[in-house]
Parts: C-alpha cells; sequence; structure tokens
C-alpha cells in the first residue's frame, strides 16, 4: 500500500537534524577554542560551559543556519531531493555561512588571530559540511528507498486520454523501481467519444476544472500527456497549472511549445520534460524580500514628514477618510488590501470600478497635486512590508478589470506568477492606466 507523504513532517524532520547538527558544530567549535587557550584538548572543557558566549552563541549559531537554509530554499519540496541535490546544497550553503562567520567569529577573535588563517577555514567548513551533510543524507536516503519500494508517494494528475497518456502511465507503473506517483484520475482536453485510458484510470473532469481537482485531491504532480492534434492547448493548460505549487511534466513531444526553464526527467522507458514554474531561484526571491523590507523601512521613516503633510493636506481639502483602501489581485491570484491618500472625491466609484484619467472630475485639486507627483502611493511602502506587493512588480488590477483582461488575452494569468509592484516600466513610461 503506497502512504501520501506528509510534507511537513518531513520538513520538521530536515529543521531538526540541521539544529542539531549546527549546534553540536558549534560545541565542537567551543571546545577547540578552549583546546587552545589551555594547550590541552582534555583539560578544563567543562568551563566552556560557564561562558555566557557560548549559551548566546548555542542559539544564535543553529539559528544563523536556519534561516540560511530557509533563504536557499533547502525546506522546499524535501520530497523531490537526490543525494546530488543535497550535496549541492550542502556545499553552496556551508561555503556561503562559514565564509560570513570566519569574520565574525575567527578574525576577531585573540585565540585564533595567531593560527594558519587557512586551515582554520577550511577545518571549519569541513567539520561544518561533514556533520550537515551527514546528517540530512540519513533523511534523503531514506525517504528515496521509500519512494523506489512505493512504501510513500505523491498525488499525480494525468492530462491525455489516449495513446500517449496510455503509454506513460504503463511505463511509469512498470517501473522497476518506483517515482513516487499516485495517479488519482485523467482529466481530458478535448471531447471524444471514448477515453482509452478511463479503463484504468477514473475520469475526473476536463482541463477547465483543473484549478479545482489540485485542491480537492492535494495534487501534487501534473503529467500532460496529450494527443498531437490538441497540441493548440499545450500553451493554455501549463498556464493554467503555473499558478499552483504542482510540479508539471510534459512528453517531449510539446518541447517545442514550452518557453520557460526546463529539465529532462527520466522514467526508465519514456523521458519527461519537467517545466520549472519559478521564475527566480529561491535565494533570488529571497534577496529581493530582503531589498523591498530594507527599502520600505528606509522609506517610511525618510519620507514620514511627506506622509503627515499628506494625510493633512488629504483631511482638509475635503470631506472623507484620508486612506483609500481597494481590494486588489495579487500573488497566485489572491486577494490583498492595497491603501493610498485619497486623491479623489468621496463615494467616487458609486456606480462601479471606473478608470481615472487627467481630466478626471472625481480627482480632488490637492488630489491631482500628490498625483503628480506620485505622493499618493506612499502608503503602499506599509503594503510591501508586509510582504503583499513588492517595490518593481506588474500593476496590482482589480478582479473587475481582471476577469475582463483574461477573456482577451488568457497569458496575463502569468501576471500574477509573482508579487504586484509599488512601481514598474509601464507606469513609468505611460502613467496611470486610462483603459
Amino acid at each position: 500500500m503506497v502512504f501520501k507523504m506528509n510534507k511537513k513532517l518531513h520538513k520538521f524532520k530536515y529543521v531538526v537534524v540541521d539544529l542539531l547538527t549546527a549546534g553540536l558544530m558549534w560545541v565542537l567549535f567551543f571546545i577547540y577554542r578552549q583546546s587552545l587557550i589551555d594547550n590541552n584538548l582534555y583539560s578544563n572543557i567543562t568551563s566552556i560551559f560557564e561562558e555566557g558566549v557560548f549559551w548566546v552563541g548555542l542559539l544564535l549559531y543553529p539559528l544563523f543556519w536556519f534561516i540560511l537554509y530557509v533563504s536557499a530554499g533547502m525546506y522546499r519540496r524535501v520530497y523531490r531531493k537526490t543525494r546530488l541535490i543535497e550535496l549541492e546544497q550542502t556545499v553552496v550553503t556551508s561555503i556561503i555561512g562559514v565564509v560570513f562567520l570566519f569574520f565574525i567569529l575567527f578574525l576577531d577573535d585573540q585565540v585564533f588571530l595567531s593560527k594558519n588563517q587557512s586551515q582554520l577555514f577550511f577545518s571549519f567548513f569541513l567539520g561544518h559540511f561533514v556533520l550537515t551533510y551527514f546528517g540530512r543524507l540519513l533523511i534523503t536516503h531514506r525517504t528515496i528507498k521509500k519512494i523506489h519500494t512505493r512504501k510513500i508517494g505523491f498525488n499525480t494528475l494525468l492530462v491525455g486520454t489516449n495513446g500517449n497518456a496510455i503509454k506513460i502511465y504503463n511505463d511509469i507503473e512498470n517501473q522497476p523501481f518506483s517515482s513516487g506517483n499516485i495517479f488519482v484520475g485523467f482529466v481530458n482536453a478535448k471531447e471524444y467519444d471514448k477515453y482509452k485510458i478511463a479503463s484504468v484510470l477514473p475520469h475526473l473532469g476536463t482541463i477547465a476544472d483543473l484549478p479545482r481537482l489540485i485542491n480537492q485531491y492535494e495534487i501534487e504532480e501534473v503529467i500532460i500527456a496529450i494527443e498531437k492534434s490538441e497540441t493548440d492547448l499545450v500553451t493554455s493548460i501549463i498556464t493554467e497549472l503555473e499558478l499552483f505549487d504542482v510540479v508539471i511534466k510534459i512528453i517531449p513531444l510539446f518541447q517545442d511549445y514550452i518557453f520557460r526553464n526546463v529539465k529532462t526527467t527520466g522514467i526508465f522507458q519514456t523521458p519527461l520534460i519537467e517545466i520549472s514554474p519559478d521564475l527566480m531561484p529561491d535565494w533570488q526571491l529571497s534577496v529581493k524580500r530582503l531589498l523591498d523590507f530594507v527599502f520600505s523601512f528606509l522609506a517610511i521613516v525618510f519620507l514620514s514628514p511627506v506622509f503627515v503633510f499628506t494625510a493633512l493636506g488629504v483631511k482638509f481639502s475635503s470631506p472623507g477618510s484620508v486612506f483609500y483602501v481597494q481590494e486588489r489581485v495579487g500573488k497566485n491570484g489572491k486577494s490583498f488590501k492595497m491603501v493610498k491618500f485619497r486623491s479623489m472625491y468621496a463615494n467616487a466609484e458609486i456606480d462601479g470600478p471606473q478608470l481615472s484619467s487627467k481630466s478626471d472630475q472625481r480627482i480632488t485639486p490637492f488630489g491631482a497635486y500628490i498625483r503628480k507627483l506620485r505622493i499618493d502611493e506612499i502608503p503602499q511602502f506599509f503594503t510591501v512590508l508586509k510582504g503583499d506587493m513588492s517595490i518593481v512588480g506588474p500593476r496590482p488590477e482589480r478582479k473587475f478589470y481582471v476577469d475582463q483582461i483574461l477573456e482577451r488575452a488568457p497569458h496575463f494569468k502569468l501576471m500574477q506568477k509573482v508579487k504586484p509592484g509599488l512601481t514598474r516600466w509601464g507606469q513609468v513610461k505611460f502613467g496611470y492606466a486610462e483603459n
């Protein structure tokens, strides 16, 4: 019997092992430091427990590595790890972390100044890497073994109905070592009188049902194995799937229709192309989020006088609230509250959503002034600070307009793969949207 994977529990295992190995490395580091002071590795080791800095470091050192691992994406898709991926991630993060800590722990410590710095660095790196990789390798090896022996797996949805779908299904099911796929059913791309795959899998719906099925069945992987006659649907299927945190694989027949980062994954009979849903690596996303946080925080601090002046100007220039709160569509189609300084008269949209223009009679005189200088956007720095927006990104639009745009341009949905931004190239070049 194949059991569905418990991702939260599995992530927790990695976190515990990482914290324990980092803590052990800190203890070994302090014992080594004490041996340099006493010129004897075994003399008075217990004295390290009397130092306050030891206990502070025992808390902060593992925390530092945990934050680094999260930023590097080492706790994402933990069931998809291989020994090679584990090795690569551990080497890279160990180098980055050790370089950073080396300047803090060694170069400012009188105990280490007289020692060979190169030897200290490589010893520190090797110690941390070996402990961390060994702990993680135990979990990864055990997980891979359970997947290959069909003890655990992940829910998979098959998009396709006939020859290609049958071939992919049989190839995966007949592998000597399981790839972990638990097929819950299939969906059809086009209507046919008969679906060959229905003899082995239940028919769950059409591609229009993908969002519902992914949530209902907790789908983790979708394999696209449609026929050549259905080529015109490839792009729309991928576009629909990319808004969900699922692994997308497709048969090589349609590789010319994919304009994203891809990699080939092998099952023993038929190769599949895995489409990366990520526009940026995890470490780049972490850096971007850090820059957003720092920049928005500094902007709030330094622009606080302007903030107060604008708030007073809005309050006394026309009746109504100082702020205008509106629901916008953000990343992955999730709604969030966007706040601006009110630049229009109260109840300006009593007749429904309307786009503004330079000659819009709903805009107050003071509102026209702050819109010209973009001062009305300042409160959005709080939204960036919260994490709903980024400094740079696509325009956050209202659902009323999103639905209309999607009718004409379905690919607009790809804009929802990233956080909306406070500013963007389009706004700099063309200003406020008028149509």
